[in-house]
């Protein structure tokens, strides 16, 4: 992907604090993909594939890093918050659908932000202390409400402590995966033994709809466009470094997973990478795991708030939702309206909702962002704008597009009827929004004749 990027935009009047460097967007983004869901994902893929795990996560690798492209030339030509939301807007010009986009987005990042929050307070808290699970998830939340609330530098700094702790935990695994196949143990050869029960085509592109998931640190840093140090240059190498460092981790504990264990163990475990070390014979503390699965999940609430939050912000920028949600808090600059409603909302879904099918909804909203993220790239190809950035070729989103309508194709009923359900109430919210408007420009006209 070829890239003509010599300088950063000139500097410009930004509400929000341009405080993030590259290490902490990478960090970002490193984290955000390395969340929560790899410490399942091993499990989720064997089913549908057996030890086969490395194909549908280079398919779902190669989908990531074509709209990875797109995202890189969007962000770097407009840095500002609002990620695919404003890219619509400003191809289209048709509120509905920028609204629509952002919604979708927003949706996705409150969701898998209380569903982390049940995580939290279920099982691997249990196995560390007894605590009752509804205070301990609403307190969870208010925590990270408090730290996003404090600042974006605060929270990303948050974030790179816990993203090393949660990656240590995956070198961990690799380790011993290691170390089992040095010493002559495990089987290789079940990295190319396919499930049993599944037509490998249909379970490998199963699998990948599992597998893109673990890819979308992406979308959630676009957001953080507006405070990032010379975004032209600093986001397009964090992003695709993001991606490759992901991408060398996940085939590492998926090929070291199958080694060590039978793909039929693996399908069954709700742990598999705990069960991995446990096969592996080296002796570690029983509690480690539980507790680098906590700041998985704690990492992947946080960063899912704030970027939902950066979404609310974007859509008032753009006229989309209240003039309240772009309010900032004047020694700190974050948008504290967003954050506080994004934050409520959570805490009032902590409990609903299925990990498995939670997972597939969010993947299904996701693709249909991409897909107008895609087509939108294609229609501003014309748009000039007065700094340098990145550029990509025009084959990257034709295939995005291409790419992204075949995994939706995978989905079920069932996700797709939450989808719906998501796009009938953001419509509903879009039309008693644009009703406020109208009232309020009908009482502003009224009193100026006056």
């Amino acid at each position: 992907m070829p890239s003509d990027i010599t300088a950063a935009p000139p500097p410009g009047t930004h509400k929000l604090k341009r405080v993030v460097t590259g290490p902490l967007l990478f960090a970002f983004i490193v984290g955000d993909t390395l969340g929560a869901g790899i410490y399942t994902l091993v499990g989720s893929m064997a089913t549908d594939v057996g030890g086969v795990i490395w194909l549908p996560l280079l398919i779902a690798l190669v989908v990531a890093l074509l709209t990875a492209g797109t995202y890189a030339e969007l962000i770097t030509k407009y840095p500002h918050a609002g990620g695919a939301a404003r890219y619509v807007e400003r191809a289209f010009g048709i509120p509905y659908l920028s609204f629509l986009v952002g919604f979708l987005m927003m949706a996705a990042g409150i969701t898998s932000a209380a569903s982390l929050a049940n995580a939290f307070a279920g099982d691997y808290l249990a196995a560390l202390v007894d605590l009752p699970p509804i205070p301990t998830a609403l307190v969870f939340i208010a925590v990270l409400t408090l730290i996003n609330l404090r600042g974006v530098r605060e929270s990303l700094g948050a974030n790179l402590v816990a993203s090393v702790i949660e990656v240590s935990g995956l070198v961990i695994v690799i380790v011993v995966a290691a170390i089992v196949f040095g010493g002559g143990g495990g089987d290789p050869s079940r990295l190319v033994e396919f499930a049993a029960d599944v037509p490998p085509l249909e379970g490998a592109f199963a699998a990948s709809v599992i597998a893109f998931f673990s890819f979308l640190g992406f979308e959630a840093a676009a957001n953080m466009a507006e405070e990032v140090k010379n975004p032209s240059r600093t986001y397009p190498r964090a992003l695709f470094g993001a991606l490759a460092t992901a991408a060398v981790i996940y085939l590492l504990i998926a090929i070291g997973a199958v080694i060590v264990l039978p793909p039929a163990e693996l399908a069954a475990s709700s742990g598999p990478l705990l069960d991995v070390v446990d096969a592996s014979g080296v002796a570690l503390p029983p509690w480690l795991f539980g507790a680098i699965a906590l700041v998985a999940i704690a990492n992947g609430a946080l960063l899912f708030l704030v970027m939902a939050s950066r979404v609310a912000y974007g859509l008032a920028e753009s006229g989309l939702l209240p003039r309240a949600f772009g309010k900032v808090l004047p020694g700190r600059r974050t948008p504290w309206v967003a954050i506080l409603a994004v934050s409520g909302v959570t805490m009032a879904l902590s409990f609903v909702g299925d990990v498995a099918t939670l997972a597939a909804t969010t993947v299904l909203l996701l693709l249909l962002v991409f897909l107008t993220a895609n087509v939108s790239v294609l229609v501003l190809k014309k748009d000039k704008v007065g700094h340098p950035h990145f550029r990509v070729w025009r084959a990257v989103p034709v295939l995005a597009i291409i790419a992204s309508l075949v995994l939706l194709a995978q989905q079920t009923g069932v996700v797709w009827l939450g989808a719906a359900g998501y796009i009938a109430v953001g419509s509903v919210l879009f039309l008693i929004a644009r009703a406020g408007r109208r009232r309020s420009e009908a009482r502003e006209a009224a009193t100026t004749v006056e």
